[in-house]
Protein backbone atom coordinates (compact mmCIF):
# COMPACT_ATOMS: atom_id res chain seq x y z
CA UNK A 1 0.00 0.00 0.00
CA UNK A 2 1.20 3.50 -0.68
CA UNK A 3 1.42 6.07 2.07
CA UNK A 4 -1.70 7.75 0.67
CA UNK A 5 -3.82 4.59 0.99
CA UNK A 6 -6.94 4.77 3.09
CA UNK A 7 -9.10 2.06 4.66
CA UNK A 8 -12.42 2.16 6.42
CA UNK A 9 -12.42 1.22 10.10
CA UNK A 10 -14.83 -1.62 9.37
CA UNK A 11 -12.33 -3.15 6.93
CA UNK A 12 -9.57 -3.02 9.56
CA UNK A 13 -11.53 -4.45 12.50
CA UNK A 14 -11.24 -8.23 12.42
CA UNK A 15 -8.07 -8.14 10.32
CA UNK A 16 -5.37 -10.57 11.40
CA UNK A 17 -2.14 -9.30 12.92
CA UNK A 18 1.17 -11.12 12.62
CA UNK A 19 4.72 -10.51 13.78
CA UNK A 20 7.55 -9.91 11.31
CA UNK A 21 8.08 -13.69 11.03
CA UNK A 22 4.48 -14.17 9.85
CA UNK A 23 3.31 -15.79 13.09
CA UNK A 24 -0.29 -15.05 14.04
CA UNK A 25 -0.66 -12.73 17.04
CA UNK A 26 -4.38 -12.06 16.99
CA UNK A 27 -6.73 -9.61 15.34
CA UNK A 28 -7.91 -6.03 15.54
CA UNK A 29 -10.95 -5.68 17.76
CA UNK A 30 -11.36 -1.92 17.65
CA UNK A 31 -9.74 1.42 16.88
CA UNK A 32 -9.64 4.35 19.30
CA UNK A 33 -9.92 7.82 17.74
CA UNK A 34 -8.57 11.06 19.19
CA UNK A 35 -11.45 13.43 18.51
CA UNK A 36 -9.39 16.57 19.18
CA UNK A 37 -6.63 15.75 16.69
CA UNK A 38 -8.62 13.54 14.32
CA UNK A 39 -6.26 10.56 14.26
CA UNK A 40 -6.25 6.92 15.34
CA UNK A 41 -4.83 6.87 18.86
CA UNK A 42 -4.66 3.15 19.46
CA UNK A 43 -5.46 -0.13 17.81
CA UNK A 44 -7.02 -2.72 20.09
CA UNK A 45 -5.53 -6.16 19.53
CA UNK A 46 -6.91 -9.41 20.96
CA UNK A 47 -4.02 -11.71 21.80
CA UNK A 48 -3.49 -14.96 23.64
CA UNK A 49 -5.97 -17.56 24.74
CA UNK A 50 -7.02 -20.57 22.71
CA UNK A 51 -9.50 -20.48 19.84
CA UNK A 52 -10.71 -17.05 20.93
CA UNK A 53 -11.24 -18.07 24.55
CA UNK A 54 -9.25 -16.27 27.23
CA UNK A 55 -7.92 -13.59 24.90
CA UNK A 56 -6.73 -10.41 26.51
CA UNK A 57 -7.07 -7.12 24.73
CA UNK A 58 -4.16 -4.73 24.31
CA UNK A 59 -4.02 -1.11 23.23
CA UNK A 60 -1.05 -0.43 21.01
CA UNK A 61 0.11 2.69 19.20
CA UNK A 62 -1.33 2.75 15.69
CA UNK A 63 2.17 3.50 14.37
CA UNK A 64 3.32 0.08 15.68
CA UNK A 65 1.46 -1.58 12.80
CA UNK A 66 2.19 -1.67 9.11
CA UNK A 67 0.06 -3.22 6.38
CA UNK A 68 1.34 -6.42 4.80
CA UNK A 69 2.24 -5.89 1.16
CA UNK A 70 1.09 -9.34 0.12
CA UNK A 71 -1.94 -10.19 2.28
CA UNK A 72 -4.85 -8.52 4.02
CA UNK A 73 -2.99 -8.48 7.33
CA UNK A 74 -1.10 -6.04 9.46
CA UNK A 75 2.37 -6.63 10.89
CA UNK A 76 3.11 -5.56 14.45
CA UNK A 77 6.50 -3.89 14.86
CA UNK A 78 6.75 -4.83 18.55
CA UNK A 79 8.30 -8.03 19.84
CA UNK A 80 5.98 -10.74 21.08
CA UNK A 81 7.92 -10.75 24.36
CA UNK A 82 6.98 -7.10 24.94
CA UNK A 83 3.38 -7.92 24.15
CA UNK A 84 3.36 -10.91 26.52
CA UNK A 85 4.71 -8.70 29.33
CA UNK A 86 2.28 -5.83 28.66
CA UNK A 87 -0.76 -5.07 30.73
CA UNK A 88 -3.83 -6.16 28.84
CA UNK A 89 -7.46 -5.66 29.71
CA UNK A 90 -10.77 -7.44 29.51
CA UNK A 91 -13.06 -6.44 26.65
CA UNK A 92 -15.68 -5.33 29.19
CA UNK A 93 -13.26 -3.36 31.40
CA UNK A 94 -11.26 -0.84 29.36
CA UNK A 95 -8.59 1.37 30.95
CA UNK A 96 -9.06 5.14 31.20
CA UNK A 97 -7.23 6.17 28.03
CA UNK A 98 -6.10 9.67 28.97
CA UNK A 99 -2.83 11.29 27.90
CA UNK A 100 -0.95 10.22 31.05
CA UNK A 101 -1.89 6.59 30.42
CA UNK A 102 -1.16 7.01 26.72
CA UNK A 103 2.29 8.51 27.28
CA UNK A 104 3.29 5.49 29.40
CA UNK A 105 1.89 3.13 26.76
CA UNK A 106 3.75 4.81 23.90
CA UNK A 107 6.98 4.81 25.93
CA UNK A 108 6.58 1.09 26.74
CA UNK A 109 6.49 0.28 23.03
CA UNK A 110 9.21 2.75 22.03
CA UNK A 111 7.12 5.33 20.17
CA UNK A 112 6.80 9.07 20.63
CA UNK A 113 3.20 9.97 21.53
CA UNK A 114 1.35 11.06 18.42
CA UNK A 115 0.03 14.23 20.07
CA UNK A 116 3.58 15.47 20.74
CA UNK A 117 4.57 14.79 17.13
CA UNK A 118 1.41 16.35 15.66
CA UNK A 119 1.57 19.45 17.84
CA UNK A 120 5.21 19.94 16.83
CA UNK A 121 4.21 19.74 13.15
CA UNK A 122 1.44 22.32 13.61
CA UNK A 123 3.66 24.80 15.50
Amino acid sequence: MSSAATLSASSIIGTEVTNSDGEDLGKFEDLVIDLELGVISYAILSYGGFMGMGNKWFALPWRAFSPSNSEKKFVLGVSEEKLKDAEGFDKDNWPQMDRTWGAALYERYGYKPYWERLRAEVS
